[in-house]
């Protein structure tokens, strides 16, 4: 993420991703195991029987990774393809079917039929050759032979995992894509993706706050039973290491200044218990893995850590303490931006890479922002900011979904050559069809639309009214959750969010054409 002010900060808040297990989801009641069988072994039916639209082919296996099913009775069942045992990176597929169990569509970034050799022309060695001279680091495990299907022809390729340490600390495990044939980059992303007793808390930055504690012996503990048993815990500013829990005598927490270690705590207690909650009562979502599981949150991590990030590797949320610019990074939007990468990496599985990793990082930018409007705390007003909370001078932010570009590096609309940006950068384009969906052009504020032209900062006239972020945040959930892939590009966004409105509020409704025009207004069409 990055601040705007005279001096731009970059701060990449960030998740270490890992495979995610089944996990099913539904509108209506929870399905039966029998259900969720009998869904699966439909969705498996289909992505065989229907090989035109999915491109099953010989060789082909699948797996279910999770699903969502209406309270309507339809199905959304998402599967991981291998072919020939090889796994399949932009081989996802999501099979939706009707209450009677027939086949309705297929959503898939794959776009050619799968008929490659499964020899690698290099090895293995001279893959992990490639990626270290160019990456540094240190080789997780064995290079994996895959298929690379996220371009336009599959090809043969090796998965380089290396582990670093950015200079400011943040851990990497930078995947580096090496093409079989050649022994080439193809492309590489890195996992990590840079956002309960009745006690009180004195936070940092939203004053006098409600926690839910646990009683252990004659203190209280930060750990909330009522919502997965997520707690914190002081990493006493080292980077390694469990932590230690922290504990209280009169369950009173923190002070709401930075002397005092368990004020931070108080903050990322409570956005965790936010983020919890939004999902939950806003979507349906039980936790962030959607299995009643909470997480852990780290505070305190490093010197002068200036950043946050999420884990999947050890289901945690880490914050540092910041430096002499920026406070703590505990504020609301923060963590609930964190936390929503790990929704990200359990549906529809973002690549960090390209179009697809600017959106995965603009989904978490939305739903930080909803978090912050969800939790309406008087000290911290909801508004369409990235962590505005945490600079020292009083003006900086991270991002803006208003006007992406006033960082001066963000993209607010569609061009060419949206995807050579970093991807903090290119979600701009999602950050601001956001809000221009769910407010408009509003007036008084700077948001405005694009134009035809091959040019990344909006200088169009257009208006448009917006259909609340009430409706659009909805709208955002299901397309993430039932219609996005592993690879989804900007084009397939904007089906996938009218889909999403069509499911929501009806084919041919204003909701649909607010969504429609909002995209085009951004130069999504």
């Amino acid at each position: 993420m990055t601040q705007t002010s005279s001096r731009r900060v970059r701060i990449t808040f960030s998740i270490l991703a890992a495979a995610a297990a089944l996990a099913t989801t539904t509108a209506g009641a929870a399905p039966s195991a029998d259900q969720s069988r009998a869904a699966s072994a439909r969705a498996l039916s289909h992505v065989q029987a229907y090989a035109g639209r999915t491109l099953h082919g010989a060789g082909q296996t699948w797996a279910v990774r999770n699903m969502v099913i209406d309270a309507d009775g339809r199905e959304h069942v998402r599967l991981d393809r291998r072919y020939r045992g090889l796994r399949v990176i932009g081989g996802d597929v999501v099979v939706h079917g009707s209450r009677s169990g027939a086949f309705l569509d297929a959503t898939l970034t794959l776009r050619r039929a799968l008929t490659l050799g499964t020899k690698p022309g290099r090895s293995a060695a001279d893959a992990l050759r490639t990626a270290l001279a160019t990456h540094s680091g240190a080789l997780r495990q064995a290079p994996e032979l895959v298929v690379h299907a996220r371009g336009d022809r599959p090809v043969l390729a090796w998965d380089v995992v290396l582990d670093s340490e950015g200079e400011d600390g943040t851990p990497s495990a930078l995947h580096v894509i090496v093409d079989a044939a050649s022994a080439q980059v193809i492309e590489s992303w890195d996992d990590i993706q840079t956002a309960p007793a009745a006690g009180t808390g004195n936070s940092l930055f939203l004053g006098s706050v409600p926690l839910t504690t646990e009683s252990s012996g004659s203190s209280y503990v930060l750990k909330d039973t009522t919502r997965g048993g997520q707690n914190t815990v002081d990493m006493n500013n080292r980077g390694f290491g469990t932590g230690k829990a922290l504990s209280d005598s009169d369950n009173v927490w923190g002070n709401g200044t930075t002397s005092d270690r368990a004020t931070v705590a108080v903050d990322a207690q409570y956005g965790v218990a936010m983020t919890w909650d939004y999902f939950q009562n806003v979507h349906g979502r039980n936790g962030i893995a959607d299995n009643g599981v909470g997480a852990q949150s780290r505070v305190h991590y490093k010197r002068n850590y200036a950043n946050a990030f999420w884990s999947d590797s050890c289901f945690c949320m880490t914050f540092g303490d910041g430096n002499s610019s920026i406070y703590p990074l505990v504020s609301l939007d923060v963590a609930g931006h964190e936390m929503s990468h790990g929704v990200t990496s359990r549906t529809a599985g973002l690549v960090y890479s390209g179009e697809s990793g600017g959106l995965n990082e603009a989904t978490s930018d939305i739903f930080g922002t909803m978090v912050e409007f969800y939790a309406a705390n008087a000290k911290d007003t909801p508004d369409y900011l990235m962590g505005e909370k945490l600079f020292k001078n009083g003006t900086g932010f991270i991002r803006s979904m208003i006007q992406p570009s006033s960082d001066g590096a963000s993209a607010d609309c569609w061009y060419s050559g949206l995807s050579s940006l970093d991807v903090h950068y290119s979600s701009g384009v999602a950050n601001h069809f956001f809000y221009l969906l769910a407010e408009g052009t509003t007036a008084g504020q700077p948001s405005r639309t694009c134009s035809a032209s091959n040019t990344r900062v909006a200088n169009g006239t257009g208006t448009l009214a917006g259909i609340g972020h009430g409706k659009a945040e909805k709208i955002w959930y299901r397309a993430l959750t039932v219609y996005m892939t592993s690879s989804t590009n900007y084009a397939a966004a904007r089906s996938a969010t009218l889909s999403a409105a069509a499911d929501l509020y009806g084919a041919g409704s204003a909701e649909v054409n607010a969504v429609a025009a909002a995209w085009s207004a951004v130069n999504v069409n």
